[in-house]
């Protein structure tokens, strides 16, 4: 497939809380420009982007989807993003790919969590936002109520774009062509409420508005992208996946208002330079290096890794050399692809703004630059605010000969998956795997089970509990052993003193006048290490305490070193 012009390449992420129709919206878009020949339902488990078995069991989405699709001489970028809470750590990263962040909205149940969640997010990279109302057919929805809890939440920046229509089955332009009727408020009200407000960023077109009383939708696109590149804007449009209301013109917003990669706001990188860290923003020129990120790990059977990239800046074709991150050999793009759902499609070369996928390169990890130059090795990408994997299992292969591949197994999902954390507890020699929740870690092992064929037991982790002192305490300890020829003797006397939380342990010598030779030491210190973890209690390793030793004994013949 022949690339496209950046101007002509639009990306968008579908966020926002689960069982709000992003999926269903992602299927009613790609219909729409005849990308897919029928819309698929969650239900039924058809859908391009929700392929994995479990996904279908769930009837939600557990990883970022990918759909690539032309639609008016323009190709978009779309990302499907879980809305569960559990599954952050494939959502978060769709914001770093993409220009603009559409958080959808259930029309009857508002704003959720994940709305918020979302809407901070989006807003803290610097992305343009867009509200989309989504389910608008359902009969118990307060579409007006709806849009006045938008606004309270999240300012008065939220306008309508368009505006639900007889009943809601259609919904009326509020930009292009505001003189349709609307099943609240006033499409000529909304218009001017945009005008006024998209206007106050540009002073000349302020000057112009204001003499003439009018602008045309022309005149108002450069500032129309300007403000929400500002967060002065930010686009409410109404839509029912269902019905396919709003649908053709959620399609003429993204191609005609939404911005091209020259229009966005680059990412925040930063570079090394000398001692310090100088910021640095991608320009979306194809002539200039290449600069991209990795955004998304995926493992098949077939391709072996995929990794899915967002280029920045610069060309990528196949057999080009690149570097990953900070490795100083650089690795050959074998296979460009243009992703849709599960499927793969070549793609000639990769620019500015394109969202592409290449396969069988293991070195490639979650959030590494790629780069054509060595010297930009030193280059930083802005993390998501991942929250901590706190829910753990502990997993034992029910054959003791599937220990090693459900370690290989268990590997490559945490390369997938920035919120998934493997921990062995020395202590119990137990494998722990953490991560967001229930859900979470339940969607890894139904994995395990479906696609790699292991059978798994769980149970909850052993606490790692740990001894230690209260009060300071003194006391000595003789060693005397004699067999006929140099016997073993030793005497020390130790002091033990409790030390702060999490101070760990300290070891001192305050010996004086020979009594335990130097050399010694060393061997009291390994003998009283040896003791701290084997615990003296229960049996459980002892911290936060200071050993001291102070005299002891030796015998010319039968002392040594152990």
């Amino acid at each position: 497939m022949t690339s496209y012009p950046t101007a002509s390449v639009r990306t968008l992420a579908l966020v926002g809380q689960a069982g709000s129709g992003k999926t269903t919206l992602a299927e009613a878009l790609l219909a729409a420009a005849g990308a897919i020949p029928t819309i698929g339902t969650v239900e039924r488990g058809t859908t391009l982007t929700d392929y994995l078995p479990i996904e279908r069991a769930l009837h939600h989405s557990v990883q970022l989807g990918v759909a690539s699709f032309e639609a008016q001489d323009t190709r978009i970028h779309l990302l499907d993003a879980p809305g569960s809470p559990d599954f952050l750590g494939h959502a978060l990263p769709a914001l770093t790919a993409v220009e603009t962040a559409a958080v959808v909205i259930d029309a009857h149940h508002g704003i959720e969590p994940m709305t918020l969640r979302m809407m901070e997010q989006a807003g803290k990279l610097g992305l343009d936002r867009m509200l989309v109302i989504n389910k608008i057919d359902i009969a118990e929805a307060d579409l007006a109520g709806v849009l006045d809890q938008v606004r309270e939440a999240f300012g008065k920046e939220c306008l309508p774009i368009n505006l639900p229509a007889a009943g809601a089955t259609r919904v009326s332009d509020c930009f292009f062509a505001p003189s349709g009727e609307a099943d609240f408020s006033s499409v000529a009200a909304a218009h001017q409420q945009l005008v006024d407000q998209v206007v106050e960023v540009d002073e000349a077109l302020m000057a112009r508005y204001l003499e003439r009383g009018e602008v045309s939708p022309e005149e108002l696109h450069a500032p129309l992208e300007r403000a929400m590149r500002e967060g002065h804007l930010i686009p409410v449009v109404f839509t029912s996946a269902r019905s396919g209301a709003g649908i053709a013109e959620l399609l003429d917003v993204i191609v005609r208002l939404l911005p091209n990669p020259t229009e966005g706001n680059p990412p925040h990188y930063r570079k090394t330079v000398g001692d310090g860290t100088t910021p640095f923003r991608p320009e979306p020129d194809p002539a200039a290096h290449v600069v991209a990120e990795v955004f998304r790990i995926e493992t098949d059977r077939f391709l072996g890794r995929i990794a899915t990239l967002r280029v920045h800046q610069g060309r990528i074709v196949p057999g080009m050399q690149l570097y990953a991150g900070e490795a100083r050999k650089p690795f050959k793009v074998g296979h460009l692809w243009l992703t849709r759902g599960k499927e793969q499609v070549a793609l000639d070369a990769a620019l500015p703004g394109d969202i592409c996928a290449i396969s069988r390169i293991d070195e490639l990890q979650f959030g590494q630059v790629l780069h054509d130059a060595a010297d930009d090795a030193d280059m930083r990408a802005p993390r998501p605010d991942f929250p901590a994997s706190v829910f753990g299992l502990t997993l034992l292969p029910k054959t003791r000969g599937d220990a090693q591949k459900l370690a290989d197994v268990l590997h490559r999902f945490l390369d997938e998956d920035p919120c998934l954390r493997l921990e062995r507890n020395p202590q119990d020699h137990e494998t722990v795997i953490r991560g967001l929740g229930e859900l979470h870690l339940r969607s890894v092992l139904e994995r395990i089970a479906e696609e790699y064929k292991l059978e798994v037991e769980t149970r909850p982790p052993s606490i790692p509990y740990r001894e230690t002192i209260t009060a300071r305490a003194e006391g000595h300890c003789r060693h005397k052993k004699q067999t006929g020829g140099a016997g073993q003797f030793g005497e020390v006397f130790l002091r033990v003193e409790p030390l702060p939380r999490g101070a760990g342990f300290a070891f001192e010598s305050e010996v004086k006048g020979g009594a335990i030779p130097a050399t010694y030491i060393p061997s009291v210190e390994k003998g009283v290490r040896s003791v701290l973890e084997s615990g003296y209690l229960a049996g459980y390793p002892l911290q936060d305490l200071r050993v001291t030793v102070w005299d002891g004994k030796t015998h010319p013949v039968d002392s040594k070193e152990v």
